[in-house]
């Protein structure tokens, strides 16, 4: 006997096959695809639904959330049944037990301190993991940036042969703990002091497990060519497999320059043998701390002190000066988005008037200079603001979601369900179909569903996940796509959207009719 049978279903296998008529059985948390006169425990009639493999995460931030009910909504709510979490170099273990409140203070963590500190090596993290509630399966890499913190803090300069040698140590033992990689961040305090060299040396400790390296590039506007170099020269190096997150084009003097990029991720696959993915979130506009409008360099001595200088006159005329400079010297958020005009205050708990306005049209409606303006915000808020920039073009964004080895995900950087952020983290993977499927019509549901399944799978070494398929893993949607509604907007981020009938993680429902149904069957998965 089957434990759950779906009837009368529109199968949609994951791996790019046409569609069909059909029927999908869970046992012991295994698929039988189309049982034939087997009973079940439960039947669920899907007619007039969609059945696919639960959607695939390659970039979620999921574990600053790991095991809250938030961070559970901005997976489940939109079909996630995987998440691939530890992204941009900001991953929250290993935390050294003698710099816990220092890292506690510098990172922002969404649990709590007293959680927090307990995770002084990748496997206690992992071990706790194993102890939350889950409702979906995860699995994480360990952050370039927080390995480095742990060794050499927050140093603006190139790390010693010793202090990479220790660096190796603290990602051998993450590794054989089961983390799936290393991811980096080189915008961030402190990958982004880093040299070249550094990460090739990192990632040659990844490949002794076939792990992959992830990255959020040096830069991703002006020169986003040479970062993308810099990270397929990573591949080269080390022998790596690697994926490039959230690949896009930034400013509008930029744009079009992802034409050289995919040629550059096709000849690496295809003539030169490398391993060469890239994720892409399916909206226009960015999002990042706003204190990233200004250079990392002023973040070196950490946030208490940019804090304290911001209120300098003299200072304030520095930091204008550069952020307005004709040469652009860094990843310049402020001149992307078009100046003030294009940057969204999504998240700011300190100042709420100033949240869901512009930052051009909010310092008008108070009477002050836009720049003093920015400044007053991060002091008020200690540069703890975030921010969503009108940075990119959708055409840029269809054309680098059209390669064979872009698949989709959330870049999910969120801090609760009730803070306002950008609507990806609620809803990227519906979105993806409302926009490439449905209005821009530059793929078929099924090719859509595979770039966000089978192909992710495939691509991101996720075993057992991905396809519709006798013995794999029961990770399943059942979906309404004539009825899908999307709720979740700039304005109001935080929603679910209609349509997300059923989702099941090994074989065990999760969520139904827009409700948790209390079951948490989600894993923390060792990469090994």
């Amino acid at each position: 006997m089957l434990d759950k049978l779906i009837i009368n279903a529109t199968i949609i296998d994951g791996s790019g096959a046409p569609r069909r008529n059909g029927s999908v059985g869970f046992k012991d948390g295994k698929i039988v695809m189309d049982p034939v006169g087997v009973q079940a425990a439960e039947v669920i009639d899907a007619k007039g639904r969609v059945v696919c493999p639960g959607f695939i995460d390659p970039h979620s931030h999921g574990d600053r959330l790991i095991g809250t009910e938030d961070g559970r909504l901005f997976k489940t709510v939109q079909g996630i049944t995987t998440e691939l979490a530890g992204n941009c170099g900001s991953a929250y273990a290993p935390v050294p037990e003698e710099r816990a409140e220092e890292f506690y203070q510098g990172i922002g963590f969404a649990h709590p301190f007293d959680e927090v500190k307990k995770w002084s090596t990748f496997e206690k993290f992992l071990e706790r993991v194993d102890q939350m509630k889950l409702s979906a399966n995860a699995r994480f890499y360990m952050g370039h940036n927080i390995i480095r913190r742990a060794v050499m803090g927050t140093e603006n300069r190139y790390a010693t042969k010793a202090e990479i040698e220790n660096m190796k140590a603290l990602l051998r033992e993450g590794m054989q703990a089961g983390a799936a990689g290393m991811s980096t961040g080189l915008i961030y305090v402190p990958g982004c002091y880093c040299d070249e060299q550094e990460p090739i040396e990192l990632a040659k400790v990844v490949a002794e497990y076939d792990g992959i390296c992830t990255s959020h590039l040096r830069n991703e506007s002006n020169k986003v060519v040479e970062a993308t170099e810099e990270f397929i020269n990573i591949a080269r190096k080390a022998g790596v497999r690697i994926d490039i997150s959230h690949h896009k084009v930034q400013g509008v003097d930029n744009w079009g320059k992802q034409k050289t990029t995919l040629e550059m991720i096709r000849k690496a696959n295809e003539e030169e043998g490398l391993h060469v993915t890239c994720d892409l979130y399916p909206y226009p506009r960015s999002m990042n701390g706003i204190v990233s409008c200004m250079h990392p360099r002023h973040q070196a001595d950490g946030i208490p002190a940019l804090v304290a200088r911001l209120a300098d006159k003299e200072y304030r005329k520095e930091l204008r000066e550069e952020m307005t400079a004709s040469e652009i010297t860094y990843e310049n958020f402020y001149r992307n988005s078009g100046g003030w005009e294009g940057v969204y205050i999504a998240n700011a708990n300190a100042t709420p008037e100033a949240e869901g306005r512009f930052l051009a049209e909010y310092a008008a409606s108070i009477g002050k200079d836009p720049f003093d303006t920015y400044f007053d915000l991060l002091i008020a808020n200690r540069c703890n603001m975030q921010g969503v920039y009108c940075t990119m073009s959708e055409d840029d964004m269809c054309e680098i979601a059209k390669s064979p080895y872009c698949v989709i995900g959330t870049d999910g950087c969120t801090k609760s369900w009730q803070d306002k952020g950008h609507p990806r983290a609620a809803a990227a993977f519906p979105q993806a179909i409302q926009t490439f499927v449905n209005d821009r019509k530059i793929f078929t549901l099924e090719e859509m569903i595979y770039k966000m399944t089978g192909l992710t799978a495939d691509r991101m070494l996720v075993k057992n996940k991905g396809l519709l398929k006798d013995g794999y893993d029961a990770d399943v949607l059942i979906f309404d796509y004539d009825n899908m509604h999307i709720r979740a907007t700039y304005d109001d981020p935080n929603q679910k959207t209609e349509g997300i009938d059923y989702v099941f993680v090994g074989g065990e429902c999760v969520y139904r009719d827009l409700e948790f149904t209390g079951v948490y069957s989600g894993k923390a998965v060792r990469y090994r």
